[in-house]
């Protein structure tokens, strides 16, 4: 059974990278090395892993892939910390009355 990883790169920017992959080691090499020239890690080298899960479901991994890219800064702070009660918190809007 094939696995799959959703993961977060801090980029030497201080910007986060958030992919999916079925060879993490190998992902992880390519961002260090620069693989990619057209990668948005390219530039933004040297890059640290600082997440990951896995998933043994193709789909269900790019759709948390997808749900990640759209966290902001601060949240996905606090998932990378393992400050998952603040997720909640982190969610809410404020709302101009």
């Amino acid at each position: 059974m094939a696995i799959f990883y959703v993961y977060i790169l801090r980029c030497s920017d201080g910007s986060y990278y958030t992919g999916v992959t079925s060879d993490i080691e190998n992902r992880l090499l390519e961002h260090q090395t620069g693989f990619h020239k057209d990668s948005y890690t390219y530039k933004r080298r040297p890059v640290e892993l600082v997440f990951y899960t896995d998933f043994s479901d193709i789909n269900m991994a790019i759709e948390k892939e997808k749900q990640l890219k759209k966290w902001s800064r601060l949240k996905k702070g606090a998932l990378i910390d393992g400050k998952f009660e603040d997720l909640v918190n982190l969610s809410k809007k404020d709302f101009i009355r």
